[in-house]
This record gives C-alpha cells, sequence and structure tokens, in this order.
C-alpha cells in the first residue's frame, strides 16, 4: 500500500490521489491538517532525506513566519508546524519520495499488486 502525505490544499497532492485512484493503486492519504506525523513517520523520511530538505521555502507558513531571516532546528520545525513540509511525500515498504512523481507511483503501486 502506498501511503500519501501532504494537505488537500497541495495541488501534487491532489495529483498523487488522483493518479491512485484512476490507476487504481491502492492508498492511504494522511492529511497534514487534520494529524502531524508521528515519530516512526518522520523518522522513516528522515531515512532518505535531511529535515533541510523537508522544509518547503515556498509555503506560505515559511513566508509569514520569516524563517528565511532567522535560524532554526528544521527538525524541531517540522514537528511543531507539520505546514512546513514539502507535500506530497510518498512511502512504501520503506521507500520515500518526495514530491509527485507518477512513474514511482506506477512502479511501487505495481509491486504491492
Amino acid at each position: 500500500m502506498i501511503q500519501i502525505i501532504g494537505t488537500k490544499q497541495c495541488n501534487d497532492t491532489k495529483k498523487a490521489i488522483r493518479f491512485c485512484k484512476e490507476a487504481r493503486i491502492v492508498h492511504h492519504f494522511v492529511d497534514l491538517n487534520d494529524r502531524p506525523l508521528s515519530p516512526g513517520e518522520l523518522g522513516s523520511i528522515l531515512d532518505t532525506y535531511r529535515a533541510e530538505e523537508l522544509i518547503d521555502t515556498a509555503s506560505k507558513t515559511y513566508k509569514k513566519e520569516g524563517y528565511a531571516y532567522r535560524v532554526y532546528d528544521p527538525l524541531e520545525e517540522l514537528r511543531e508546524k507539520p505546514a512546513l513540509c514539502k507535500t506530497p511525500v510518498i512511502r512504501s515498504r520503506g521507500k520515500t519520495h518526495l514530491g509527485f512523481d507518477e512513474a514511482i507511483l506506477r512502479s511501487w503501486g505495481a509491486s504491492d499488486a
């Protein structure tokens, strides 16, 4: 099963969900507005990406709260403010990918069939 982590407002997250539905790929959506990442999920993602890579510098939260002009711990901020995370985060069987990628979804979905 593929896990898609993002928000309902994110266009790339919507694309990933729509693609999975149309390709009949079993998936589970986690909305970061409803539930932040669990320590296990975050740890799994950090096995592939550094915390700095997960910060979305184009997000409204990043700009509004002035992250570009201050020193902060990316990991701590991701825990406190899930809205800073780039989305979608796609996970399946211990593998993680950041962003919408049709080829990744297709290959991971095929391996689950």
